[in-house]
């Protein structure tokens, strides 16, 4: 594994700890020496793991769409920043660079670029790990959520299966680092097909 793709917030949250959280996570990123691959933003948690990346020596990849570049919150202080024409071709050239990927707290966009990954990963487009860093229990909801739909016979738990978590960076990297692909088949017969 030698890139991380990280989906996080462009605010930096109610609480100081999500800032730190996210410094901390960018520091673990450099230690295991793995690049950063990240929206390109220069705000929020996403400035904040960019910068923490550059200054700690390490590699910061941002993606970025030329209309968001055009409300100036591009980083142009990172090791490479893509402009790209639209958010289609940013996520697939941060899927494409990445070999695994973690969200941390963010909104709704964050929310959708990790169930498109996590969604790919089910359908077998790729098998690279797909993680959260549930920082002070913030995905415990989500996390209860695919619990209920796994109940309620809507996804198998092969499936929940595949997304890791951990409220630690290193201990999350470590989990990346140790993925072994689950491979199902989505198309298998439910027990209530007729």
């Amino acid at each position: 594994m030698k890139s991380v793709c990280v989906y996080c917030g462009s605010s930096s949250g109610a609480r100081p700890l999500y800032v730190e959280a996210a410094r901390a996570f960018g520091r673990a990123l450099v230690e295991h020496d793995l690049a950063l691959i990240y929206g390109g933003g220069k705000v929020g948690l996403m400035g904040t793991i960019a910068d923490t990346v550059m200054e700690a020596g390490g590699r910061a990849i941002g993606v970025i769409p030329e209309l968001l570049v055009s409300k100036e919150i591009g980083h142009r202080g990172l090791t490479e920043l893509h402009v790209v024409p639209d958010m289609h071709h940013r996520k697939k050239m941060m899927a494409n660079l990445s070999d695994a990927f973690v969200a941390m707290p963010g909104g709704v966009g964050t929310l959708e670029e990790l169930f498109e990954a996590y969604t790919w990963a089910q359908l077998g487009y790729h098998q690279k790990p797909v993680a959260l860093l549930n920082i002070d229990g913030f995905y415990d909801p989500l996390i209860a959520m695919l619990e209920h739909t796994v109940q309620e016979g809507f996804m198998r738990q092969t499936y929940l299966d595949m997304l890791q978590f951990d409220s630690d960076p290193t201990a999350l990297i470590d989990k990346l680092q140790r993925h072994q692909p689950i491979v199902a088949d989505k198309w298998v017969q439910t027990r209530n097909a007729v």
